[in-house]
């Protein structure tokens, strides 16, 4: 049995590696993604910033590790084969759980998954010796776990996301109220001093406080202690005279500094509190193992009150594991993934919301709407009109690509969220508590968001959804560590020699699919007939960009009504389902066609404003297609799915017919669009009445056998509904002709007019 300690010993290393990279991939892009979202400094200018403080902040981290060692069990009351089935269960799960988050880019925390890890697997193993022996009962768990200091833990790291959401709203709203969001001239008057408190801040509870996390502390004790008030107002001078010098030689905002500075700061922490959430369990696992070794005693009989010291972390390990994370931060495409989730959700400006309501998001809002209402009836009309003054946001026209290279927020949000979110971690880190950076950076960025009025009537109830799934994934965090490691270490327990392999393999197995599943995601290239939004400002603009989508929609419709009537008569459920998965990507690309209406009427030219009629009403009868297809396709796969009787031949030969007549005219259609031959339009409209008569003469012959020989309900009403919906589809294609030939004839006309006038 001596062996397979060390072959876990040699595992956790392994995972813990594996660890960290996934580890950073979701709560690294927390530090960043102030810095990405005011895209005040470059990329590439944000990351070697927060590379420096990850590998300084990784040296914080050795007053920490003694969660892991003995902050949520009583090491004494293990053995050591024991301990080793504990790490080798948190190890394994933690890494699965936290790859799991990164995959679906939800920001999740490595602190309470380590945290409910430990404690799962501990309170199961517990469980086990409970129940081998014959004087102890479950009452008697309290003597293996370490519940007060598991308490404190976990009630730290929920009370941290009401105090950093309510800190972080504060802040940013006293912030706004003073610089307002048309803030060039008070930055001028102001910015040197707001920039001398935030770096003040910044510099004092990153670099003063946290040094209490540290072995170093004790040889600057005397000289701190004591001294605070000359310290922070020596800090604001310093701070003051460098704003004024470096927005006077420099001509830039002291708050790129602020930014940069508090980037460094909150990377810094980051490491510092993060850190042994990566290596803190491996490290005691070694310590464990050496001393195990050292007594010569079995594994089974050797006790780890050796844990209960206490142990410095090795320097050497420290660095190679800032080293990791650095690496990490720069080539993990999960870690952008995860960003775009807080970026979305704190954005100032309209975007694609990624989350969709629910009756919990309508009911928070609807609630903080009516409290909103009864502040405003206390407050006098005059001062609520001054503070809505401040909170004006002008709106700038923009095209669309000027709008997705737009910053998520200013400058002053994201230097409130830096200077918030790195007090707080570094206050914690000096306290020695394992507070989770994530949910201290996602819920300040929360708050400064709602203060600055970014969740409006238009994007409140998504972003709340948002903010309510993400923080339902953290506690899903917690139940999913506890029941997952707690199963992990029984079934070790049950036979570490069998288990641990079986377990690893299928670890590594579960990583490289996720791997592949993200990566195939992110890869992936747009479609050569995905529709797209136009930022033309021009009528003939408008209809010859249009001319694309136009034409991408009629070859996907042909393409998805054939396959409609192939499978209906091949009785294929597997295609059916394929197609009914392309209906509903075509109807989500118009309706985002349809969402784009608001700033493409804003970016027409004055001249131009008649192409926003032409423009609706395309999109409409292209949404009209959609639903027609939605219908056809849906029907067919139900009609298939609930095992049906299968239409009859002379019935499957009549929608042949029809769909052979659609296939005709949908190509000369888009044959007339990718041409620009808009002139064919007038002869297309012409085989209107053919196309229709063919259907309607179907519906009458299914009426006839109706009433002489069909004897399905569910045939019947599948085939009338299948022509019914036909005919809408085809009335949809006409109308979307007619206006594109009565839009085209108009625009051309001035132009004639001229030509022959000349």
């Amino acid at each position: 049995m001596d062996n397979i300690y060390l072959l876990m010993l040699i595992a956790i290393t392994v995972l813990a590696v594996a660890d960290i990279v996934v580890g950073v991939s979701n709560d690294a892009i927390n530090f960043l993604n102030s810095a990405i979202g005011s895209k005040a400094l470059s990329m590439r200018t944000i990351m070697i910033v927060a590379s420096l403080g990850i590998f300084i902040g990784a040296v914080y981290s050795s007053g920490l590790m003694e969660v892991a060692r003995k902050g949520i069990f009583v090491p004494g009351e293990f053995y050591f084969n024991e301990i080793m089935f504990i790490f080798m269960a948190v190890m394994i799960t933690d890494i699965l759980l936290l790859d799991f988050f990164n995959t679906l880019g939800l920001p999740t925390s490595t602190t309470v998954s380590i945290v409910f890890n430990l404690l799962g697997a501990a309170v199961v193993m517990s469980l086990i010796k409970i129940s081998a022996s014959d004087s102890e009962t479950v009452s008697d768990l309290y003597s293996y776990i370490n519940t007060s200091k598991a308490l404190e833990i976990i009630s730290g790291i929920l009370l941290s996301v009401f105090i950093a959401f309510t800190i972080g709203a504060i802040v940013q709203w006293l912030s706004r109220l003073v610089f307002t969001f048309q803030n060039e001239t008070k930055i001028k008057s102001f910015g040197a001093i707001f920039g001398a408190v935030a770096l003040t801040a910044i510099t004092y509870f990153i670099f003063l406080k946290g040094l209490k996390g540290t072995p170093y502390y004790g040889e600057l004790k005397g000289s701190i202690e004591g001294n605070e008030i000359y310290i922070i107002i020596a800090g604001f001078l310093f701070w003051l005279i460098f704003s004024i010098a470096f927005e006077k030689f420099a001509k830039k905002t002291i708050l790129l500094v602020v930014i940069a500075v508090g980037t460094f700061g909150l990377a810094l922490a980051f490491a510092g509190n993060d850190l042994v959430n990566f290596i803190g369990v491996p490290m005691a696992a070694y310590h464990s193992y050496e001393a195990w070794v050292a007594s010569g005693v079995e594994a089974s009989a050797f006790s780890m009150e050796v844990l209960d010291k206490k142990v410095p972390a090795e320097p050497l390990l420290l660095f190679i594991s800032g080293g990791i994370m650095v690496v990490t931060l720069w080539l993990s495409k999960k870690a952008k993934t995860v960003a775009e989730t807080e970026i979305k959700l704190s954005s100032q400006g309209s975007t694609q919301e990624k989350f969709e309501p629910n009756a919990l998001s309508r009911w928070v809002v609807k609630g903080t709407t009516n409290i909103s209402y009864g502040i405003d009836f206390l407050l006098p009309k005059t001062v609520q009109d001054k503070i809505s003054l401040r909170f004006q946001n002008p709106e700038l026209k923009m095209g669309k690509a000027e709008r997705l290279n737009a910053p998520a927020f200013d400058m002053i949000r994201a230097s409130v969220n830096l200077m918030v979110a790195g007090i707080l971690i570094a206050i914690a880190t000096s306290m020695k508590l394992p507070l989770s950076t994530t949910y201290v950076t996602f819920m300040v960025a929360m708050g400064t968001s709602f203060a600055d009025r970014a969740w409006g009537r238009e994007s409140a109830v998504y972003r709340v959804a948002g903010v309510l799934n993400v923080i339902g994934g953290w506690f899903g965090t917690a139940i999913g560590a506890f029941v997952a490691s707690g199963i992990v270490v029984f079934l070790i327990n049950w036979n570490p020699r069998v288990m641990t392999p079986i377990l690893l393999m299928i670890t590594v197995f579960l990583l490289y699919r996720n791997y592949k599943s993200h990566k195939k995601s992110t890869n992936k290239t747009v479609d050569e007939d995905s529709l797209v939004s136009s930022d033309i400002s021009s009528v003939q603009g408008v209809i010859h960009e249009s001319a694309n989508n136009i034409s991408n929609v009629v070859k996907r419709s042909n393409k998805i009504y054939s396959n409609a009537i192939n499978g209906l008569s091949k009785q294929d459920l597997k295609s059916l389902k394929k197609n009914k998965k392309q209906v509903d990507k075509l109807s989500a690309e118009i309706d985002e066609l349809r969402d784009n209406i608001f700033y493409f009427i804003k970016n027409l030219d004055e001249s131009s404003v008649g192409a926003s009629n032409f423009y609706i009403n395309i999109l409409g009868y292209l949404q009209d297609m959609a639903q027609s297809l939605e219908y056809i396709s849906k029907t067919s796969h139900k009609h298939i799915n609930n095992n049906h009787k299968k239409l009859k031949f002379s019935q499957v030969k009549e929608l042949k017919e029809i769909d052979d007549q659609l296939d005709n005219l949908f190509t000369e259609i888009k044959a007339a669009f990718d041409s620009r031959s808009f002139e064919q339009i007038g002869q297309l409209l012409q085989q209107k009445k053919s196309v229709f008569d063919l259907v309607t003469d179907k519906i009458v012959k299914q009426v006839a056998r109706t009433r002489n020989e069909e004897s399905s309900p569910k045939n019947t009403t599948l085939y009338f509904s299948l022509l019914l919906e036909t005919k809408d589809l085809l009335t949809a294609s006409m109308n979307l002709l007619e206006e594109y030939h009565n839009a085209h004839d108009s625009s051309v006309e001035p132009a004639s007019i001229a030509v022959e006038e000349e």
